[in-house]
Order: structure tokens, then sequence, then C-alpha cells
């Protein structure tokens, strides 16, 4: 029971797990510099960076439930892309700067194709 849960609210999580990584992301440089108890908390800071785990963990989880019934071929393809080039590139974030950037990209791809699967599961069910 608690999987079929999952299995219908997969592509909600998917698109939950995607925007918060973005706001993480993109507000992640701002407060490492302006706050102060980030900057004198080491605990606090790896524990606010080691984030990036919990967010890879969420989209696998969500890709997973999202593909395991209703995805087409071709959005299945996607959102296991778009996962595999996420973790890579949040992985690779401290090898070069251009993997920061591909991560936005694949976590908007992420987005994207979570809303292309919804509107395909609705039209499916719809006739």
């Amino acid at each position: 029971m608690k999987f079929d849960f999952l299995t219908r609210k997969a592509d909600y999580v998917g698109i939950t797990g995607s925007v918060l990584c973005l706001i993480h992301c993109i507000a992640t440089p701002v407060l490492l510099m302006s706050s102060r108890l980030l900057q004198t908390n080491d605990q606090l800071r790896i524990g606010y960076l080691s984030l990036d785990y919990v967010f890879i963990a969420v989209n696998i989880a969500a890709v997973y439930f999202a593909t395991r019934h209703y995805a087409s071929a071709a959005v299945r393809r996607a959102l296991w892309g778009f996962l595999s080039l996420f973790t890579a590139s949040v992985l690779l974030e401290d090898v070069n700067e251009i993997f920061e950037y591909i991560s936005y990209v694949a976590s908007a791809g992420l987005m994207l194709t979570h809303l292309v699967n919804i509107r395909q599961h609705r039209l499916q069910h719809a006739h």
C-alpha cells in the first residue's frame, strides 16, 4: 500500500525535490558568505552542504517510482538520463565549475520531464 502511494505521487515528489535542490544550490553561496553562523560552525556548514546527497536520494526514489508502471519509453529514458546527469554533476561539482551549471540544467530537465509524465498519465486515463 505504501508503494502504491509513492507510485502515484512520485512525479510530485520529484518536482518538489528538484525545486528544493535548485533553491538550495542558488542560496548556498549567499548563505555561506553572509551567514556568520555558517562561517563559524563547521558541523552546520558540512551538514548544509551534504543536503546534495539527500536531493540525489529523493530524486532516485522519485524517478524509480515514476517510471515503474506508467511512463512511456521516451519519458523513462529522459528521467533516468537527467537523473544520471544530475547525480554525476553534483558529485563532480568540486572538480570544475561547469558541473554546477550542468546540475542546474539536469535539475530543470527532471522537473520538466516529471511534468510531461504527469500530463501523459492524465491524458492516458482521460481516454
